[in-house]
C-alpha cells in the first residue's frame, strides 16, 4: 500500500526525542489506520545503525518487545491513535538537532522507511510544571495532583472547579491536563416549531450563558414565530475545507502545476478519501496569487465538523502530489489561511464553510403587535437601516445578534466554540407581504456544527443534544436547521426589542443592569 512520504513522516511524533536513565527514547504515534508491525529492520540514530538486542519497543500496557522478537509469527498490534514507544540502549544524545531513520515491516503497508530530525532540549529542573501522567493522564490520583498543584500555585480554594459528575477518561481527546469542570449556566427556550427537510417537530433549545435577558429574549421571539406557524428550516449548501499552499519560482509553474491537479483529480480524489469512511472530496477551488498556487480542497464530513477529517485527507492527497509531480515544489504549507479556519472570511460567506443554511418566517401582522408591540413596518425600516450600518462598519452581519444563540447553543452542545468566528456571518433580509405581515430570512452561510465526535459525546453535552434527537450519526443536518430556527427568532426579538425601545429596559429587568 503506497503511503505518500510527507504523512509517514507524521507517525513520527516530534518533540519525543528524550535522554533517560534506560536510554534514549521516543515515540511513534499510528495516524494512517489500524496495522500489525511485523519486522523492525533498522533504527538508525545520527547515522549509527542500532543493533536490535539494543532496541525495546513498548505501549505502556507493561509489555516490552526488542526488535529481534518482532517477526511475522510474532507480531505487535498497532491500532490507529495509540502510541509505540522505543527505547533504544545509546549513549545520552547532547542538546541540539538529532536525525533519526526509521525502516519496518506493517501489514497492510509493507515495507515503510522514513527519516526525520528531532531535538534534544536542555533540561531545567527549576521550571515549575503542571503535574501529568504518561501513562494514564486521566487518573484521580493525577487530577488529585494536578488540583492541589494549581491550588498551592495560585494559593486559591478549588471549591466547585473539582467537582463533576461523570469519567475524566470521557474528556480524552478533547482536553489535556483536566484538572475539573468550568460551569456555565443553562436554561432552555422554546419549544421551538421547526419546519425543515430534517428537522420537523417542536425543539426545546439549549443556551448556556452568563448573559441575562438571553433565554427570555429567545423565548419571546419563539413565542411569536410559533404563533405565526413556526420557522422553515433549510440546509443549502454543505462543505468543509483545507486549503493548501504551493510554491514555485514563479507564476508560471504556479499556473503549470494547477493543470497538472486538474489532470490528476481522480487520483487525488482516491488519496484523500482513502483516510475516512465518511470524507467525500467535492472539488478544489485553485487560487493562484505571485508564485503561490492556492488549493481549496471542499469536502462533505458526514455528522462530524471535520476540520481534522479534512486535514488527514487533504495531507494525504498533497503527500501524493508532491510525490507525483513530475516537477520540482519550491515549498509545500498544508494550511495558507485560505480555509479561514477559526476566522471570518469573504470567502467563507460566498463559498460556504460548514452548512449554509437558512431559516424564514412570515410573522402575522396582529402577532408583532401584541406580543412586540412593533408593526412590520416599523422592524422592516429599521432593518434597512442597520443594514446600512452593517455595510459602513464593514460587519460579516446585517442582523442583530445571531452569534448569541450560536455560541449558546455551541458551549451547551459541545460544538467547538472557537468556531463562532466563521458562523457569526449572517445575511438578514425582510419584506412586508401583501396581507401586510413581516416576511423574514436569516441565511448563515458557514454554519459548523457537529452531532458526532468532537465535544459532543461529553456527558452534558450530549444530554443537551439529546433532547433535540440531535445526537449521533445522521442528526448534523437536522440539528443545523434547529439552530437556525432559534437564531432566527433572536433576531426577531431583538430586532422588535430596539424599534420598540424596549431593549434597555428588558435589560434593567431581567439582566445585569438590574
Amino acid at each position: 500500500m503506497f503511503v505518500p512520504s510527507a504523512l509517514l513522516k507524521q507517525l513520527y511524533t516530534f518533540g519525543s526525542l528524550e535522554n533517560t536513565d534506560q536510554g534514549v527514547e521516543f515515540a511513534l504515534k499510528n495516524r494512517l489506520k489500524d496495522a500489525t508491525l511485523t519486522e523492525l529492520i533498522d533504527v538508525t540514530i545520527d547515522g549509527t545503525s542500532v543493533p536490535h538486542d539494543d532496541v525495546h519497543l513498548f505501549m505502556g500496557d507493561g509489555d516490552t518487545y526488542t526488535a529481534q522478537e518482532i517477526s511475522s509469527d510474532n507480531s505487535i498490534d498497532f491500532p490507529l491513535r495509540r502510541t509505540l514507544h522505543l527505547r533504544v540502549d545509546h549513549p545520552t544524545l547532547e542538546s541540539g538537532k538529532h536525525k533519526i531513520e526509521l525502516s519496518f515491516r506493517a501489514k497492510p503497508f509493507g515495507k515503510l522507511s522514513f527519516a526525520v530530525e528531532d531535538s534534544i532540549s536542555e533540561q531545567n529542573d527549576t521550571i515549575q510544571r503542571i503535574p501529568r501522567d504518561p501513562d494514564d493522564n486521566y487518573s484521580q490520583a493525577i487530577i488529585d495532583k494536578r488540583q492541589q498543584f494549581v491550588a498551592d500555585y495560585s494559593d486559591t480554594s478549588l471549591d466547585h472547579v473539582t467537582h463533576y459528575s461523570f469519567d475524566p477518561h470521557t474528556t480524552e481527546g478533547n482536553v489535556e491536563n483536566f484538572t475539573g469542570v468550568a460551569q456555565i449556566p443553562l436554561g432552555f427556550a422554546g419549544p421551538l416549531t421547526v419546519n425543515g427537510e430534517h428537522a420537523t417537530d417542536d425543539f426545546l433549545i439549549p443556551l448556556a450563558t452568563s448573559e441575562g435577558t438571553l433565554v427570555a429574549s429567545y423565548n419571546r421571539g419563539i413565542k411569536v414565530c410559533n404563533l405565526s406557524g413556526g420557522v422553515k428550516s433549510t440546509v443549502v449548501e454543505d462543505a468543509m475545507q483545507r486549503a493548501p499552499v504551493f510554491v514555485f519560482d514563479d507564476a508560471r509553474e504556479a499556473r503549470d502545476f494547477t493543470h497538472w491537479v486538474e489532470d490528476h483529480m481522480d487520483e487525488i480524489r482516491e488519496e484523500a478519501e482513502s483516510t475516512s469512511s465518511v470524507a467525500t472530496l467535492l472539488n478544489i477551488d485553485q487560487y493562484l496569487s505571485n508564485n503561490f498556487a492556492y488549493l481549496r480542497f471542499n469536502y462533505e464530513t458526514g455528522d462530524a465538523a471535520g476540520q481534522n477529517m479534512v486535514g488527514r485527507a487533504t495531507f494525504t492527497a498533497c503527500g501524493w502530489i508532491i510525490d507525483q509531480y513530475p516537477h520540482d515544489v519550491k515549498h509545500f504549507y498544508l494550511e495558507s489561511n485560505f480555509a479561514t479556519d477559526k476566522k471570518a472570511s469573504q470567502v467563507n460567506v460566498m463559498n460556504t464553510r460548514g452548512k449554509r443554511v437558512t431559516a424564514e418566517a412570515t410573522i402575522e401582522r396582529e402577532a408583532l403587535i401584541q406580543h412586540m408591540r412593533v408593526e412590520p413596518e416599523s422592524l422592516h425600516y429599521h432593518w434597512n437601516v442597520s443594514t446600512v450600518g452593517a455595510f459602513l462598519s464593514g460587519a460579516n452581519n446585517n442582523g442583530a445578534h445571531s452569534p448569541n444563540a450560536i455560541t449558546a447553543m455551541f458551549i451547551a452542545t459541545g460544538q467547538d466554540v472557537a468556531n463562532v468566528s466563521e458562523s457569526s456571518a449572517g445575511v438578514l433580509y425582510t419584506d412586508l407581504t401583501e396581507d401586510g405581515d413581516l416576511y423574514i430570512s436569516l441565511t448563515i452561510p458557514s454554519l459548523i456544527v457537529a452531532t458526532y465526535g468532537g465535544g459532543t459525546s461529553l456527558a452534558t453535552q450530549r444530554e443537551c443534544l439529546e433532547v433535540m434527537d440531535c445526537y449521533g450519526k445522521g442528526k448534523v443536518k437536522k440539528f443545523a436547521e434547529v439552530v437556525a430556527g432559534a437564531a432566527l427568532a433572536g433576531e426577531l426579538s431583538l430586532g422588535a426589542a430596539i424599534s420598540s425601545s424596549d431593549w434597555v429596559s428588558s435589560h434593567e429587568t431581567y439582566g445585569r443592569n438590574r
